[in-house]
């Protein structure tokens, strides 16, 4: 009898897991699991980022949690990325894509959409740091709000609560690492005075 709950027990586990990795019926997959880091990685200052009551919370010195799960291989290139974002006020954080691990430091690789109403940066949310920036904030502080990111091509489109923010097609000229390739997300724990909370987060690769 044991034995065959043990059995029922492993198939059910089994179940729940193949499940999680199917789209929903708009074809996003999920990226968190909103109980576990499962799938992600960060190196130096681990500590920043934790997971409570269903939400990844960046909150301490200066890191990055890239996606490392199953999805694509972790690996996008064209994509239509969402997750909800909640900033405390004087916050400061990011999304990046098309990016790869790295040990410590500020991502070299990809684009940082930048996260921030209130902190003393003047680059504001749904901005694409240092390319193409945004000085007013599109949300406020202690609220919910929804984080697009659309990539098809060489044209980024950014949105919050479904309102375009951003709409860049990059030059044929780009040079250096910031600029469209291909890769995973980061999300940014950016000073100990900064809290940021993320929350499902999923994406729906596109055709290339």
């Amino acid at each position: 009898m044991k034995r065959f709950l043990f059995l029922l027990l492993v198939v059910l586990t089994a179940g729940v897991c193949s499940a999680a990795a199917e789209p929903d019926e708009d074809g996003f997959y999920s990226l968190f699991d909103g109980k576990t880091l499962d799938g992600w990685k960060v190196g130096q200052n681990a500590s920043s980022f934790k997971v409570e009551n269903g939400m990844i919370v960046a909150h301490g010195p200066v890191a990055h949690l890239f996606y490392a799960g199953e999805v694509n291989k972790a690996n996008f290139k064209n994509f239509h990325f969402k997750a909800e974002v909640m900033t405390a006020p004087k916050a400061n954080s990011g999304i990046y894509f098309h990016t790869q691990y790295q040990e410590s430091g500020w991502p070299r690789k990809g684009y940082e959409v930048q996260v921030n109403q209130t902190h003393s940066d003047p680059k504001k949310s749904s901005g694409l740091y240092a390319v193409k920036d945004v000085y007013e904030a599109p949300a406020k502080d202690n609220e919910w709000y929804t984080q697009e990111i659309i990539v098809q091509g060489k044209r980024i489109i950014t949105k919050v609560n479904g309102k375009v923010i951003v709409d860049y097609t990059e030059p044929d000229d780009v040079k250096g690492d910031r600029r469209l390739s291909s890769g995973t997300f980061a999300l940014q724990a950016h000073d100990p005075g900064s809290r940021v909370c993320f929350k499902n987060i999923k994406v729906k690769p596109l055709p290339d």
